[in-house]
């Protein structure tokens, strides 16, 4: 599928799942040259950047959630950018740039007469990307935070792996955009060298940068915070298996001294105490009942039991 958007002084082509004639065609159309063609035929598996003299190549990949709940997947996304265009391919649905897309048709019906130039959107195509990831983040961090809260229910037992999943969507999505620091500071530079755009671009250049950071940031901060939560989590898991231990012990304790008890009095050898007075089953369970009440009483002095 091909989309066209003209802009001030150039063209926008964003091609989705292009066959390799389309690809043929756009590729011949705008002079691109067959090294820049051969990386843009199949999905690139790392970041890259390829630049010519009259075009350069940026392949980016941005993190997204999987089909499956707490999978984290990676969509790639090739940047060209020469003098009067820009072309971007992708081999799925990309929801920022579907949703650019839509705007951008729609302000075409409402105001035909608007200029954009190449910059603002090359700088737009961004800001669009990194708010989808800031979006994710957000959403994670929601679930994170409702995560919380059913720790502090008493449901730290099923919060333990909850927890450990967030972290891990929150360390591919860090270990993705890490990945991109390096070759999109590198392709700003190129372009900037190139000047296929304004002077004002550093400025667009480093607002772009910048949008990577922030999100870089933000994800290393939600990721602390979860790493944190899981510790706490943790230690109210330890809290209760401590007081569950100590409950099991104080009944051991409790139970032992009846059982010795009943094994006493139940040996029926000659001289046993109250072995034949009628009352005796009375006698022996006054006994136990005052053995319970006068340990209670001694653990209770201790704080033992609460």
């Amino acid at each position: 599928m091909i989309f066209r958007y003209e802009y001030h002084g150039g063209v926008w082509i964003d091609l989705e799942q292009p066959t390799e004639e389309e690809l043929r065609d756009i590729t011949h159309e705008f002079s691109i040259s067959s090294r820049i063609e051969k990386e843009l035929v199949s999905p690139t598996p790392t970041p890259l950047v390829i630049s010519d003299p009259d075009a350069t190549l940026l392949v980016l990949h941005f993190p997204t959630h999987g089909a499956e709940k707490g999978k984290i997947g990676s969509q790639e996304i090739d940047i060209v950018v020469g003098t009067k265009f820009i072309i971007t391919v992708r081999y799925e649905v990309i929801a920022p740039l579907y949703h650019l897309k839509k705007q951008l048709e729609t302000q075409q019906l409402v105001a035909p007469r608007a200029l954009i130039t190449a910059e603002v959107l090359f700088e737009i195509l961004f800001v669009h990307l990194y708010t989808s990831v800031h979006d994710q983040i957000n959403h994670t961090a929601d679930h994170l935070t409702r995560i919380e809260q059913d720790m502090f229910d008493n449901h730290e037992r099923m919060t333990v792996r909850s927890i450990s999943n967030i972290i891990r969507e929150f360390l591919h999505m860090e270990a993705t955009l890490a990945n991109q620091e390096e070759p999109l500071s590198r392709y700003m530079d190129v372009l900037s060298r190139h000047k296929f755009f304004k002077a004002s671009f550093s400025e667009r250049a480093d607002h772009i940068l910048a949008e990577r950071s922030q999100a870089s940031r933000l994800i290393e901060t939600h990721r602390a915070v979860a790493t944190e939560l899981r510790e706490t989590n943790m230690a109210l898991l330890e809290v209760r298996q401590n007081e569950i231990i100590k409950a099991l012990t104080l009944i051991t304790v409790i139970v032992l001294p009846l059982e010795l008890i009943a094994v006493i009095f139940g040996i029926h050898a000659p001289g046993t105490p109250i072995e034949g007075d009628p009352n005796a089953f009375w006698i022996i369970m006054g006994i136990m009942f005052s053995t319970v009440g006068l340990m209670t009483i001694y653990f209770a002095r201790k704080r033992w039991i609460s």
